[in-house]
């Protein structure tokens, strides 16, 4: 008689080897996931207030471990910086070298080139930031603050050699997600700097890095449930009662 073929604990050879299959699948998609992420991002935990309200001091950040040659206006980078106290430091980048950095234009707007950009990350509705102007060296980067009135910034080593700009080199990583707390999410790119030349950067892969995780995780358990689950179906029950029925029949024959 065809049918699907019963282990002795009652449940399909098929569903076992597909239950073992998922945990497989799903402890190479889980490992892989934290070992990709481990090797391109760095986890930080925001110093400051400075980056309010993209960033609040204390949450948990996951940065994308870069060259410096890869930031682009918008980003919001880890850098240390003798000038700034030779510590990590979280701020967004608005000017590359050759820019010109100034406040305010029309509106009360940050101009980079003279262009006025738009920055609804800030805090505050008024001026983007009190009355300056900065020149970029080539191969710096001028960076501030998303709580303007608060940050202690470039503007603040406007004196500095450099005009308040850090070298490329000085970045670590550049910041894709908050990882805590849990709705802090991904960190979009700001479209303000979009049509400045170089555009904007594209984020790094922690969307599938998480992914790969979340789904292992679920694979891992399902496989790891089905066994329990099986031997709970009436179909077993069924299968347990019809063969002990087959074997009262038998030792009731001769």
């Amino acid at each position: 008689m065809s049918g699907t073929v019963r282990t002795d604990d009652g449940h399909g050879r098929l569903g076992n080897a597909l239950s073992g299959l998922a945990v497989a699948v799903g402890s190479v998609l889980f490992l892989g996931g934290f070992i990709w992420g481990a090797v391109v991002y760095q986890p930080y935990t925001v110093p400051t207030d400075s980056m309010t309200p993209t960033v609040h001091a204390g949450d948990r950040v996951l940065a994308e471990r870069i060259d410096g040659d890869q930031v682009r206006r918008g980003d919001i980078v880890v850098f240390r910086d003798k000038q700034w106290g030779d510590m990590p430091m979280v701020k967004r980048v608005v000017g590359v070298g050759g820019d010109t950095i100034a406040c305010c234009g029309d509106g009360g707007k940050l101009t980079v080139n003279g262009k006025a950009i738009e920055e609804p990350y800030l805090r505050t509705k008024g001026p983007a930031s009190n009355t300056f102007t900065a020149t970029v060296p080539k191969g710096q980067l001028f960076l501030l603050g998303d709580e303007r009135m608060g940050s202690q910034d470039s503007r603040v080593h406007l004196q500095d050699a450099g005009q308040g700009s850090v070298p490329r080199s000085a970045v670590e990583a550049r910041l894709d997600a908050v990882a805590w707390p849990l709705d802090g999410g991904l960190l979009e790119r700001p479209e303000g700097f979009a049509a400045l030349p170089g555009g904007v950067s594209r984020p790094g892969p922690v969307k599938l890095v998480v992914g790969s995780v979340v789904v292992g995780a679920a694979l891992i358990v399902a496989g790891a449930l089905y066994g329990p689950i099986a031997r709970r179906l009436p179909g077993r029950r069924r299968g347990a009662a019809g063969g002990a029925g087959r074997k009262k029949a038998s030792a009731g024959v001769g």
